[in-house]
Order: C-alpha cells, then structure tokens, then sequence
C-alpha cells in the first residue's frame, strides 16, 4: 500500500477534528458511550476523505522510468530503432522521446 501524500493526512485530520467538534455540539451527549460512538463515526469519516483524495499524476508517460528500466529498455528493439532513427527527426533526439525534452504542463 503507497504511503498516504501531506494533502491526504491533511484532509484526513481535519475531517476528523471538524465532524467530532461539530458531531459532539449537535448531539449534546454527555455519557461515555456517545462520545465513543461519535468518535468512532469521525474515525472513519475521516478515514473516508483521506482515502478519496485525489492522487497526483506522473507528468507523460515516460515519468516513471527508472534508471534500471531504461538500462533495460535500451537493449530493447523499440529503443535501437530509436537510436537509428534520423538525427533531424522531430520525434526522437539522442534515444529519448520529445517529452523528455519538452514536459507537458497540464
């Protein structure tokens, strides 16, 4: 499982700390059960939202090579008709796609 991002334990903990503030003035209990079952239902609304952000992207499709991955990819037909493409070719400069060299902002 990936380790949760800052915006997800933000959320999380907010939610958590707003619903239980909020839960606790509207329900006007004061018996330890109450409290429990409240806190309880703020745990997992929390949990909920933390879980239901937003991850971010990997910018183009190449972002997530590695260096072990391209080592491999490099010996790879896809990678040496690359290489043996033409030098002028607006597509392909020194092996690497042009979203190497020009990232997409999205």
């Amino acid at each position: 499982m990936p380790r949760p991002t800052a915006a997800q334990l933000a959320y999380g903990s907010a939610t958590v700390v707003v619903s239980t503030i909020a839960m606790l003035l509207l329900s006007q209990t004061s018996t330890g059960l109450g409290v429990a079952v409240i806190s309880a239902a703020a745990l997992a609304l929390g949990l909920l939202v933390a879980l239901t952000v937003p991850l971010p992207r990997r910018r183009g499709r190449h972002a997530a090579r590695t260096g072990a991955s391209r080592a491999a990819a490099a010996g790879s037909p896809a990678a040496t008709a690359a290489q043996e493409s033409a030098p002028g070719d607006a597509r392909v400069s020194e092996g690497r796609p042009a979203t190497a060299e020009h990232p997409v902002h999205h």
